[in-house]
């Protein structure tokens, strides 16, 4: 069993030999999905996406039994043009009608500092599957306002839209190289410990 002290606004963890993960439920109020791609070789573009849903595991203290599953409806994408969304919703880009969701589950987490870590794992995207690793750092816990525990995290991951078979616009109007930024909330589940 985990055991959490405060001392002067900080979180100290006390984990027992043995503990298990414990298990989160993604908050969707409080998660954030960006991607950055480059418009004509000049500048970054940046737009979102704004419904996803997913669990995870997490034990600070064997990163071996850390998991995540994360899912995006496609449909969500938002970048504050409604042409523009309607554009990436259609086959040129998401296909929303066929491809409703991406999916990224992890299959490995190394640890590469105090709260950092690459998390290995596998990204779906227009039914493409291809290994991706993001750099995830964890970025804090607590308790939220209804009295629910939380934990947060943050990963951030490059791909080649090319590579799931999105080609519109390359190489001149629209960049290849796609950055994207997942900041979530979990709120612990009832009965873990």
């Amino acid at each position: 069993m985990k055991t959490r002290y405060g001392v002067c606004g900080l979180v100290v963890i006390v984990v027992a030999a043995g503990a298990a993960a414990d298990s989160y439920e993604i908050d969707p109020v409080h998660a954030s999905l960006i991607f950055r791609i480059k418009h004509l070789g000049v500048a970054n573009f940046y737009g979102m996406f704004t419904e996803m849903a997913g669990t995870y595991r997490y034990d600070p203290e064997n990163a071996e039994e850390n998991h995540v599953d994360v899912t995006v409806k496609t449909a969500s994408v938002a970048t504050a043009n409604k042409a523009r969304d309607e554009h990436l919703r259609s086959a040129d880009f998401f296909d929303v009608e066929k491809h409703p969701e991406m999916r990224f589950v992890s299959r490995e987490w190394k640890t590469t500092g105090e709260h950092t870590y690459d998390v290995i794992g596998d990204l779906t995207l227009l039914g493409v599957t291809k290994p991706v690793t993001a750099r995830v750092e964890f970025t804090g816990e607590g308790e939220g306002m209804q009295g629910d525990y939380r934990t947060g995290f943050e990963a951030i991951f490059e791909i080649r839209r090319s590579e799931f078979g999105m080609t519109k616009y390359l190489p001149v109007l629209l960049g290849d190289e796609v950055r994207i930024i997942l900041s979530v909330e979990g709120l612990r589940r009832d009965g873990e410990s």
